[in-house]
């Protein structure tokens, strides 16, 4: 599979399942009282990730809600892994959202989407 595959692939996915928004930005996660979501945070409803939930989505401030890029993350912690897709995100708030998942126990890794040649 090509790489345009993989991400036309993300796009289906997501534009096949309802987005659920579990966490609007400015919340607070209800475990860490010091951590606020600073972007729309949920879910693709009728999805499953590593952590058997739903797979996990940050929507940006684009109008269009394409895949941008995908954050892959590992949880000492939790012991685990997960992708999160990321819908509509500029490339600084790629970022952001990437140092959100860069803290204590946890550490990303950031794709973009180049949007060349991949559509």
């Amino acid at each position: 599979m090509d790489n345009g595959s993989f991400w036309l692939h993300l796009d289906q996915l997501a534009a096949a399942h309802e987005l659920v928004i579990d966490r609007p930005a400015g919340t607070v996660h209800p475990r860490y009282d010091d951590f606020v979501y600073p972007y729309d945070y949920g879910y693709l409803q009728g999805t499953r990730s590593m952590d058997q939930g739903g797979v996990d989505v940050w929507c940006g401030s684009l109008a269009n809600r394409q895949v941008t890029g995908i954050i892959c993350t590992v949880d000492l912690s939790k012991k685990d892994t997960e992708i999160k897709i990321l819908l509509g995100c500029t490339p600084a708030e790629a970022q952001e959202i990437l140092a959100v998942h860069n803290r204590g126990s946890q550490a990303g890794v950031l794709v973009l989407r180049g949007f060349k040649g991949d559509c």
